[in-house]
């Protein structure tokens, strides 16, 4: 060990510009940032379409998604049938259409579509 520490170079820290560092540093960042987007919103578009088809398969629904209000659930409720929407308390929804009685289909932030009870909805 003595050897090895006798004939040991210590190099001397170059300094740079504060500004510099950080100018550089949010450089490589926005690139980093940007391909990770690309990908991610190529992956929601994807999937935001199968949910769409899915959507137009189950309700027979051949009209255009329009959203008439946002709304946002009132309580936690789990999906009893494969149309129902589940909902967690706070969640933000798009109502598309109103359905006769006490329902309304709806879609969540993740794409998924379904029916809701007025009841448990909140409009602002």
């Amino acid at each position: 060990r003595g050897k090895e520490e006798k004939y040991k170079v210590r190099m001397p820290k170059l300094r740079m510009v504060k500004e510099y560092v950080d100018k550089r540093k949010s450089i490589n960042d926005v690139d980093r940032n940007v391909f990770k987007f690309k990908k991610s919103s190529e992956e929601k578009s994807k999937k935001m379409d199968k949910e769409e088809k899915l959507f137009r398969e189950t309700f027979m629904y051949r009209k255009e998604i329009r959203v008439l209000a946002t709304a946002t659930a009132e309580r936690s409720v789990p999906s009893a049938r494969r149309a129902d929407l589940p909902l967690t308390a706070g969640e933000q929804l798009d109502v598309i259409e109103a359905v006769q009685g006490h329902a309304a289909i709806c879609r969540n932030a993740q794409g998924r579509y379904g029916y809701v009870l007025v009841e448990h909805l909140n409009f602002r």
